[in-house]
């Protein structure tokens, strides 16, 4: 159970402390799911040229991500039935299986199908890992830890690109994989040594198999949708409306299904408390806002502003500085002045950032983004952060997995609805401006002149800063008497 402390220190919190070496295991396989979902975009043409397969190889990204968002809702349920550290280390053993299969992947279809497999574990390590965080760490403690966390992810976006080319470069892209294998060993057996998970009695209950299978199902429709929708066929196809309606049918189901069940995989009382859905609108947002960003300033930086692709990344990258600062610092603010107030100053800080990125145009240095997503970056840090630790507070010990896992989900969501949206915003604006037609898919923006491509991502960055305003809209959610920063 979390240690009290008054005035928690990296010395008392860090990976120096007594808890330090679960920490760094969280942050370990943590940091293994994180770069998986970055490492191959530079390792693309290798693989190809390996394995074939050039027009399927989107599937690379979307098969992990789609397994990894299905089932985060699911294992944090069973987090709170199992306990954190078996499924902990299932995630981990599921994930370190993959890796393996992926190393010797025979074809781009097998290839594909164990990237699957590795997002079914990412699914359970992710949502198990923050809980297991809420758990051995106070409030006051969460806020330093968090910040480890959240840097992390930080690293993790700028480190992972650079690997793959490094790893495909001068060794194989099967590194790639290979390099899990031993990282996710070492994660798993500090965790199997020093983490004694003290559990308090439950009662047993049937688990919720059918609600699990409607909710999964339920998502990959909508996510598929969402994904391809627009690329691989155009949006009023068969295809995407029969997506959409089935995940609408499955929704329906899944809701007269827990409203029976004995003990539902997502209860209702997740969506019919505030602190709950001010945490779970951040973290949709946030999820939405990071796909603009990340997706489209690399492209406006190196197409429209003339920069080279190693400065480009540094612009985006400033977003992974200013996220860990806030993140690390939020833990002052909110106990001092409550979780609304510090959702609120990150929710201005996202607004600030993103509005800065419309005053962006081809006269402009690189300095601007770069500045935009810096002060991006500590909005996010302000919301998304506190936003785990509110509601962990918010509800007992065995709620908090369930709560943990449905909050990671609408982040998953958030980057899907993010891809769909944007995607459909930039390739309008790009037909309008050639006076073209056809669907969305046949457009490609790395190849377009200036003159259209400009006015195309301004017209994302605006859809973006839109978007950014909903994060003062979380904040404004949360209660102004938010859970009591105490254990």
């Amino acid at each position: 159970m979390p240690a009290e402390t008054s005035a928690p220190t990296r010395a008392s919190v860090g990976l120096r402390s007594e808890r330090g070496p679960i920490l760094g295991s969280v942050m370990l396989s943590i940091a293994l799911i994180a770069i998986d979902s970055t490492i191959l975009a530079t390792a693309v043409p290798a693989i190809v040229r390996d394995l074939g397969g050039f027009t399927q190889f989107p599937w690379l990204f979307s098969a992990y991500l789609l397994a990894q968002a299905i089932t985060t809702p699911v294992y944090g349920k069973l987090a709170d039935v199992f306990g954190r550290k078996p499924m902990m280390l299932f995630g981990i053993g599921l994930f370190v299986l993959g890796s393996v299969l992926c190393a010797v992947a025979w074809s781009m279809g097998a290839l594909i199908a164990f990237r699957a497999l590795q997002g079914l574990g990412a699914g359970a390590i992710q949502p198990s890992g923050m809980t297991i965080m809420g758990d051995i760490y106070s409030v006051a403690e969460r806020a330093v830890a968090q910040g480890y966390i959240a840097s992390v992810w930080a690293m993790s976006a700028v480190v992972g690109p650079a690997l793959g080319g490094l790893f495909s470069d001068h060794l194989s892209w099967r590194w790639i994989f290979w390099i899990n294998l031993p990282l996710g060993l070492l994660a798993a057996a500090v965790l199997l040594v020093r983490f004694h998970e003290e559990r308090e009695p439950r009662e047993r209950r049937p688990i919720d198999v059918t609600g699990s299978v409607l909710v999964a199902g339920a998502s990959a429709l909508l996510l598929l949708a969402l994904l391809e929708g627009g690329i691989r066929w155009p949006w009023w196809s068969f295809a995407s409306v029969g997506l959409l309606v089935g995940s609408a049918v499955l929704v329906a189901l899944f809701v007269l299904v827990e409203s029976r069940a004995a003990d539902p995989v997502l209860p209702g009382w997740l969506f019919r408390r505030r602190v709950l859905n001010a945490a779970l609108v951040g973290s949709f947002v946030a999820g939405v806002v990071m796909m603009g960003v990340t997706s489209y300033v690399p492209v406006y930086a190196q197409q429209v502003l003339g920069s080279g692709a190693t400065v480009a990344g540094f612009a985006v990258a400033a977003l992974a500085i200013g996220w860990p600062i806030a993140a690390s610092s939020s833990g002052r603010i909110y106990l001092r002045w409550g979780f609304r107030a510090c959702l609120l100053l990150g929710g201005g800080f996202g607004a600030l950032g993103a509005w800065l990125l419309v005053l962006v145009g081809p006269g402009s240095g690189v300095w601007l983004p770069a500045v935009a997503c810096l002060v991006l970056g500590l909005g996010l840090g302000y919301v998304v952060s506190p936003s785990v630790v509110a509601l962990q507070s918010a509800v007992g010990f065995q709620e908090r997995g369930v709560a943990t896992g449905a909050n990671m989900f609408g982040r998953s969501v958030g980057s899907a609805v993010g891809v769909a949206a944007f995607g459909a915003i930039a390739n309008a604006a790009v037909a309008s401006r050639l006076d073209g037609g056809g669907h969305a898919g046949a457009v490609d923006l790395d190849e377009l002149p200036v003159s259209v491509l400009d006015p195309a991502l301004q017209a994302v960055f605006l859809a973006v800063a839109c978007s950014a305003l909903l994060l003062v809209a979380a904040g404004l959610l949360m209660p102004r008497r938010g859970p009591d920063p105490v254990e």
